[in-house]
């Protein structure tokens, strides 16, 4: 009898299974497909990076791949020194992270709102902020709603409108009801109103879908020069990316320019392109890992309801 009874492992005892020869197999196969794969991925910005610090007559002549040839920084040096760039990296710094954080406050405040059955109308208004995402005013109607509450050329032209995002309120909305209403009835028993629940109890434990979110909210924010296209004249309130996009589109006057101002500068047009892209993707590809463990996580919950 004793023969046939196995050994069960403690809970601390590792197992080890022993894996077959079609395993193995297929484990190296798959590690190899997706090393493949994510160096496709990654070698574009490694590429964009190298030949940002190379010469650039050998980046000219096609002849940087996988190592960078007469490292200097020479064109970030350069780049650096183009008037107005601090104030226009500052105002980019700022409009990201104070719009991000606006904009978690109220998106994840109207998504917990419309969790409430009690909510006078509550699937009438819910179904009437849904219906935003699909038709929109125009860009006639957006520009002159924005002009006459006397957001053109001020900052907040940035924040106010993009304080909620619809798209985001769902994600969140769909978060909060998957978690157990047990949590917030106990809050409510001892005399928690609305905002005590929200801030104590349902705000902490949304990490993911929040930390998913806010990556959204972040990158459209970095990215966009649309906005400062559209609404703002004045050059102290210029944006990193706008002020990026105007060079790309006069890149051979503005190596004209920084040659004119440093004899000695080496930049091209080719170099000024390379540099300017790296610049505006640096940031994001830096903040992107500490984010990433909850964006997978996060867009699950969000988009799956139960």
């Amino acid at each position: 009898m004793t023969g046939i009874l196995k050994h069960k492992p403690d809970a601390g005892e590792t197992r080890h299974i022993k894996m077959t020869p079609e395993d193995k197999v297929y484990n190296i196969i798959f590690t190899i497909v997706f090393a493949l794969v994510g160096l496709i991925c990654v070698y574009p910005f490694y590429y964009l990076i190298i030949c940002t610090i190379s010469e650039q007559q050998a980046v000219s002549l096609n002849q940087v791949f996988l190592l960078p040839t007469g490292i200097n920084f020479d064109n970030y040096i350069e780049i650096f020194q183009v008037q107005g760039l601090a104030q226009a990296a500052f105002i980019s710094v700022a409009r990201t992270v104070i719009t991000t954080a606006i904009s978690l406050v109220f998106t994840s405040y109207g998504a917990y709102i419309f969790t409430k059955q009690n909510m006078w109308g509550h699937k009438i208004w819910y179904r009437f902020v849904v219906v935003t995402m699909y038709f929109s005013a125009g860009m006639i109607p957006i520009y002159m709603n924005n002009r006459l509450l006397g957001l053109t050329n001020t900052f907040w032209i940035y924040v106010v409108p993009l304080c909620l995002s619809v798209y985001n309120m769902v994600l969140v909305k769909t978060s909060i009801e998957s978690m157990s209403p047990e949590l917030e009835e106990s809050a409510y028993l001892d005399g928690a109103g609305y905002l005590t629940r929200f801030f104590r109890i349902v705000l902490p434990l949304q990490g993911p879908i929040l930390a998913t979110v806010s990556l959204f909210t972040a990158v459209n924010q970095w990215n966009d020069f649309f906005t400062t296209q559209m609404y703002v004249t004045n050059t102290k309130l210029y944006t990193l990316q706008f002020l990026l996009y105007e060079l790309l589109n006069q890149v051979t006057a503005a190596a004209d320019q920084i040659a004119n101002e440093n004899p000695y500068a080496t930049i091209t047009p080719v170099g000024i392109r390379l540099t300017l892209t790296a610049i505006v993707t640096i940031p994001i590809i830096c903040v992107y890992p500490f984010v990433q463990k909850f964006y997978v996580k996060g867009i699950m919950v969000g988009a799956v309801k139960g």
